[in-house]
């Protein structure tokens, strides 16, 4: 499974595009948004935006219960808050208690059907509840109907590759780059199937496009040792 520690970046982008941290912000910062964001809430209690602006910044501190309970919050007073269930969805996944995140999921589709990023999200909660046949099964109607998303290209390969699918998971991949070729990640993922697969020169080839990109070179020697190996 080693296409996911790599990095999270790209998956994170896709589920938090909003809400994303820059590498600049340290710890220290996040905690003062959110007593920033705290004290809103304090001032003006019963605002739907500020307790969803909070709950983002629980999120990013990995405050799991903090944020259920301004999503709870929320969804007593607007159950079809669409933010709120899609982001508590993602709260019950890291909590483990997958059965809840799926009903979130499953509420907001009926309540914007399609939408990109709660088919994503339910997609890939599928493969966390060992649900593997139907997250494939998701994944491809998901780029049925988005076939210009390299997000859902390299969400697929991901699956694959912890399958054991290298083949198709290279060609995901490279797909993925294709519409988003200067993303690292991908380029990262791919280089470490192809090493799987014995294709080292083309790995390495993969190596050297993504110190292009901007990823540090030093960070990538244990992935140019393995091409030697």
């Amino acid at each position: 499974m080693r296409w996911l520690p790599l990095r999270k970046a790209w998956l994170f982008m896709a589920l938090f595009g909003s809400f994303l941290v820059t590498d600049a912000q340290t710890y220290d910062d996040l905690r003062d948004s959110l007593e920033v964001a705290s004290d809103k809430v304090r001032k003006f209690p019963d605002n739907i935006s500020l307790r969803l602006n909070k709950a983002s910044w629980n999120m990013l501190l990995e405050q799991w219960d903090y944020a259920k309970k301004e999503y709870d919050w929320v969804l007593e007073r607007d159950p079809k808050n669409v933010a709120a269930l899609y982001y508590r969805a993602y709260v019950f996944e890291k909590q483990h208690r997958y059965k809840f995140a799926r009903k979130d999921y499953e509420t907001m589709l009926r309540i914007v059907p399609g939408n990109f990023n709660g088919q994503l999200g339910l997609a890939l909660l599928c493969q966390k509840d060992m649900r593997p046949s139907e997250a494939m099964d998701r994944l491809n109607i998901l780029i049925q109907q988005y076939p210009d998303s390299a997000v859902a290209y390299a969400a697929r390969a991901g699956i694959e590759a912890e399958r054991g699918m290298n083949e198709v998971a290279e060609y995901d991949f490279s797909e993925a780059m294709r519409l988003d070729p200067s993303n690292s990640d991908y380029i990262l993922n791919r280089a470490d199937i192809r090493i799987k697969m014995g294709k080292k020169k083309q790995a390495r080839e993969d190596l050297d496009r993504a110190v292009l990109a901007g990823v540090p070179r030093p960070a990538l020697n244990e992935m140019y040792a393995r091409c030697r190996e």
